[in-house]
């Protein structure tokens, strides 16, 4: 819903007396400021939208979705995590713990 929509709701409400001017105000101001703290931050949006990728796997589709997501071919990715497990095991952690959480396509 728009915020003009929910402005006019609660506008809406306060008219039929549902609402007081206290209890209007408090949820204007809670309507308007939480429009301002919502990112506009491409990063942050990219970060909400990776997937795992179905068609491009080979174990659990993160390189496939990284890939993806971030313009690099997957073939890339594997490489870093190959490296990243020679050095100390990190690479297969950080995969498995990103097969886990990260849903999938």
């Amino acid at each position: 819903m728009a915020l003009s929509d929910e402005l006019t709701k609660l506008a809406e409400l306060r008219g039929s007396g549902s609402l007081t001017e206290e209890e209007f105000t408090r949820a204007k101001e809670r309507l308007l400021h939480s429009e301002q703290a919502r990112p506009s931050d491409p990063v942050l949006s990219a970060v909400n939208a990776f997937k795992r990728s179905r068609n491009d796997r080979w174990f659990g589709g993160v390189c496939g979705g990284l890939a993806r997501s971030t313009g690099m071919d997957a073939w890339v990715w594997r490489l870093i995590f190959t490296a990243l497990f020679i050095c100390a095991g990190a690479g297969l952690l950080l995969y498995v713990l990103l097969w886990l959480f990260v849903p999938s396509e």
